[in-house]
């Protein structure tokens, strides 16, 4: 199974282009000569660039290698995971991104110091950093160790030239580059899916044959209403806990959020969130549809028992090197789909850790930093950023067994960081104290189930929905966790053993909801806000929305004394309204004096968090 002259070509096109869009960036326009500009695109992005760049951003080679394979072992179960994203991207659309956006705030950490306090914005700022160092090595190094096993590709060779490439173009061309890279990149990724699909299905009788057969065998899954959330996969653990990690995602992550702050105006933003969801059921409808190609073309065209795929992320590449080997270039085409995933990804870590870095703990502490010193630093931070991906790809290679827990990580933390938003954004009384107190219960309890599934895996046989698999040679094996978990044991778990087998797709719910009772709970013991305290556009009144149909004196109890202003952010001059003041907040009045311990609007100067390159 190897490459040919043109499937390298291809290859090293996908390089070159990705490269070319980050050097026009850096020298057209302004040349990223500001921080606005470099982190934000100039905040003049279009709705349709961004969505596709929000779909970019994390569907990575996990993604790619690793749905069909959970479709091709356990059936099309995985695909009810489609009912999570319209809530999962319509409440973003409706509840976070106007809060975000009418900040005018560049990290997504910066409204913890606004709702909170510095203490709570370094916080969630270190919990970021540490969720996607650790991530991106392993992205950019698991794809590549299988394509080498698989391929005979040079396994450094591929890391470090993504690697390179990818700190080059986001160093150069800035978020726009990312973006557009990112709209590029996703294109590659439906024309390779798609190739792999029509040539497979065409191999054995067509699409309706396949269907067929996957109905015979038992492929298609019915809707397994079983409300145990100890199951694996059913329609409440996928339709319902799939929305919290779709929340966690694209709701609060900064590498998300980021792109919602480039557009032109908040109603851009919102179609963006909007037009993401006919492309997210769109590329999920592939991969399934790959993984039922996959398997009634490995029924009639086995491989050897010497050939057969050592772990089960290895099958699609297996069998797209063994479908697609006959016609030359579509092998690198489908490579260059894989690494488009990995691209993407890194490259909005690298921004969106740049991002944090520089207006989180670098402008706070230099708050007499120049504009031009801002924008460079800015740039070597994702300069380093690159280079610590690829150190950390090294380190992933040496870790062996150890990885399972480096990878369990990033989905550890997703959980606990929506709960502290959403214990900021729809609860006026929680104070500081408890939003502290709250993340570190929500990452205790994160790492507890986490951290214990997976020692248990290394006693004996992993409990039935653990996210980690035993230890095995091939690291890439380790990288689907999160999708393929181990075939249910037989015998039944029982005291904590049935703890640790709680379903992956509930634990964003249950770590996030642990953070918002540990925190509602410290925050009464301790003395809740005072409402002339809350800056309420730093909330979201969701319980008197929800509960509309209450009297006004009710609602109002609900509001904890908060008083919310006119919703006129939907309006034309909206937008202008609130570039008027920095962050597109009110003036500071006599009730909004900053508290001692409170990390609220202050009344003299202004505060270290505002963007001072422009005035909003």
């Amino acid at each position: 199974m190897e490459f040919t002259v043109i499937d390298y070509s291809i290859f090293v096109l996908l390089l070159v282009l990705s490269s070319a869009i980050g050097l026009f960036y850096a020298l057209s326009g302004d040349r990223q000569r500001t921080v606005q500009e470099f982190l934000l695109a100039n905040r003049n992005m279009g709705f349709l660039p961004v969505a596709l760049s929000l779909l970019a951003t994390f569907q990575s080679a996990v993604a790619i290698l690793g749905v069909p394979a959970e479709i091709y072992r356990f059936g099309t179960e995985y695909w009810f995971l489609g009912c999570s994203y319209f809530l999962g991207l319509l409440i973003p659309a409706h509840v976070f991104i106007p809060v975000f956006y009418r900040l005018r705030i560049t990290s997504t950490y910066e409204y913890l110091e606004l709702r909170f306090n510095k203490t709570v914005r370094v916080f969630g700022t270190i919990t970021f950093i540490f969720q996607m160092v650790i991530y991106m090595g392993v992205v950019l190094y698991a794809p590549a160790l299988a394509l080498n096993a698989v391929t005979g590709f040079d396994l450094w060779s591929a890391v470090l030239t993504m690697g390179l490439v990818c700190t080059l173009y986001t160093t150069l061309g800035g978020l726009k580059a990312v973006i557009w890279t990112d709209v590029f990149q996703t294109l590659v990724m439906f024309a390779g899916q798609l190739a792999v699909i029509l040539v497979g299905a065409r191999r054995v009788g067509g699409m309706a044959r396949v269907w067929h057969l996957a109905e015979q065998e038992g492929k298609i899954s019915g809707i397994d209403l079983d409300p145990d959330p100890f199951k694996r996969h059913t329609f409440w653990t996928l339709a319902v806990g799939g929305v919290f990690m779709m929340l966690s995602l694209y709701g609060v992550n900064q590498a998300q959020v980021q792109r919602y702050l480039s557009a032109r105006s908040e109603r851009e933003a919102k179609l963006s969130c909007y037009a993401v969801f006919p492309c997210q059921q769109i590329v999920l409808c592939l991969s399934c549809l790959t993984g039922l190609v996959m398997f009634v073309y490995d029924r009639e065209h086995p491989l050897a028992p010497t050939q057969r795929p050592g772990s089960s992320d290895q099958l699609v590449l297996y069998f797209v090197m063994d479908v697609l080997q006959d016609l030359p270039g579509l092998p690198g085409l489908f490579v260059a789909c894989l690494f488009s995933g990995c691209l993407s990804t890194i490259s909005s870590a690298f921004n969106s850790l740049a991002t944090v870095t520089m207006e989180d703990l670098v402008r706070p502490h230099c708050p007499g930093l120049s504009e031009s010193r801002a924008t460079l630093l800015s740039k070597l931070l994702a300069f380093g950023y690159g280079l610590l991906c690829l150190g950390m790809a090294y380190v992933s290679s040496m870790l062996g067994p150890v990885l399972q827990a480096a990878i369990s990580i990033f989905g550890m933390v997703g959980g606990p960081l929506l709960g502290l938003f959403c214990l900021g954004m729809f609860f006026p009384c929680a104070n500081p104290m408890g939003a502290v107190v709250g993340l570190l219960a929500g990452l205790a309890m994160a790492f507890w189930v986490g951290i214990g599934s997976l020692l248990h895996s290394m006693r004996g046989a992993p409990p039935p929905n653990s996210t980690v698999l035993p230890p095995v040679g091939n690291l890439t094996t380790i990288l689907a966790t999160t999708l393929l978990a181990p075939t249910p044991a037989p015998q039944s778990p029982t005291g904590l053993q049935k703890f640790y087998s709680l379903s992956y797709m509930w634990y964003s719910a249950h770590n996030s909801t642990t953070v918002i009772l540990v925190g509602l709970l410290v925050s009464l013991l301790t003395g809740p806000t005072p409402a002339a305290a809350v800056d309420p556009r730093t909330i979201y009144p969701v319980l008197p929305r929800l509960l509309c149909c209450l009297p006004q004196k009710y609602r109002q109890r609900l509001c904890c004394g908060v008083d919310f202003p006119a919703q006129d952010a939907d309006h034309p001059d909206a937008t202008e309204k609130s570039n008027r003041v920095p962050n597109g907040l009110a003036p500071p009045g006599p009730r909004r004096q900053e508290e001692e311990g409170q990390g609220y609007i202050r009344a003299a100067g202004a505060p270290t968090y505002a963007l001072q390159e422009t005035s909003f």
